[in-house]
């Protein structure tokens, strides 16, 4: 199929996000594509902080915030919060209406008001999805969890056409019928050699977590062995719902260094400095079991070993390309196990890092992803 865009051009996008895009590496990846296909690109995000910018000129797109106050990861307490959103993220988007030419909706919390922008402006839309809403919610009754399933579902078959970011989620979503369909992994665009040289010179294991801070991501787990483990040491950065207790349990770690929320390009330098990455996610979470997160692809571009949980997706991945070590879950003495076996034998990492290498150039890159985003347009914007 042709990339190539429809003659009326350009093609105006907008890309809808339930967060302020800082960073958000998926949406500013998807907007820089869009960008060198041709297409001119604006985005829409939730700033929750109501710190940010208002506005922000990318270049290869303008960023626009609505100033809505809310937590993370607050269960139903952020309910009428996500109201005003979706309300909030309605209004704006009829009223600058004539500014685009196709909805970009990220996620379920996106992707309603932009099914009444579409009805209401005759637009067309795109759903991508992130991770399936209702499978993702934590501190949420079950009867609300079916009731937004169900929505979901729907709302998939209403929009022109769907992006999933793994192959298996398509088993997650059973019922919906989707018009179209393409399947964009959370790669990383490529990166300069070097920069995944950096780690090398670390004789024993440095490791790297940047991501959303929370406990069933197996942080405790690594901070408990980093503490049996002076001598080896972890680069920790991002933000979440359970950040304060991840902090008091490392505080006391001097070998252990906190970075804060950091842009895309300190997280993969960080990730870069590392030898062994980490990707541990509790295989309970229904979405974790269909999970192919951008950190197993970040290690594949820079030709990193990654630990990754069993019965997560993330261990079909790893072992097919033979790009990481899989252990269980909760298991601490088997992640020291196998720390311990990437620490005393160095050409096994070597070894591990080439093979992430080939998988990304091979099966993952960003290249193949960009060529299937642009696909899914053409297709979508056909007559």
């Amino acid at each position: 199929m042709s990339t190539a865009i429809p003659d009326r051009t350009p093609v105006r996008v907008m890309i809808c996000r339930s967060n302020p895009i800082a960073p958000d590496p998926r949406v500013e990846k998807e907007a820089q594509s869009l960008c060198k296909g041709g297409y001119s690109v604006q985005i829409i995000g939730w700033d929750r902080s109501a710190v940010l910018p208002k506005q922000e000129n990318m270049g290869w797109a303008v960023i626009n915030r609505l100033t809505i106050q809310a937590g993370y990861a607050r269960g139903m307490m952020n309910l009428f919060p996500l109201l005003h959103w979706q309300i909030g993220l309605l209004a704006y988007l009829l009223r600058h209406s004539e500014e685009f030419d196709i909805l970009h909706a990220c996620d379920f919390d996106t992707i309603l008001p932009a099914l009444v922008c579409k009805r209401l402006r005759n637009k067309r839309l795109i759903y991508d999805i992130f991770d399936f809403y209702s499978d993702h919610l934590r501190a949420t009754p079950k009867m609300v969890k079916r009731l937004i399933r169900a929505v979901d579902i729907w709302a998939i078959g209403q929009a022109d056409g769907l992006i999933l970011v793994d192959d298996q989620r398509s088993r997650q979503i059973a019922g919906a019928h989707p018009k179209s369909l393409a399947v964009v992994y959370n790669s990383p665009q490529d990166a300069e050699p070097e920069m995944g040289s950096a780690g090398e010179e670390e004789t024993q294991i440095r490791m790297a977590y940047i991501g959303l801070l929370q406990l069933e991501r197996g942080l405790l787990d690594v901070l408990e062995v980093l503490s049996r483990h002076p001598d080896w040491k972890l680069d920790l950065a991002g933000f979440g719902g359970d950040e304060a207790q991840i902090l008091a349990r490392a505080e006391g770690l001097r070998n252990v260094s906190w970075h804060g929320r950091v842009p895309y390009s300190k997280a993969l330098a960080l990730s870069a400095r590392a030898n062994v990455l980490i990707g541990l996610y509790d295989p309970n979470i229904p979405n974790h079991r269909f999970a192919s997160p951008n950190k197993i692809f970040e290690a594949m571009m820079l030709g990193k070993p990654i630990i990754v949980a069993r019965n997560t997706n993330m261990d079909r991945i790893i072992a097919e390309s033979g790009a990481g070590i899989v252990v269980d879950y909760g298991d601490v003495d088997g992640l020291e196990s196998a720390l311990i076996r990437l620490d005393r034998d160095p050409a096994l990492r070597a070894r591990l890092g080439r093979s992430a290498r080939q998988a990304y150039e091979r099966q993952y890159s960003w290249a193949i992803m960009e060529k299937r985003l642009l696909g899914m347009y053409c297709e979508v914007l056909e007559p």
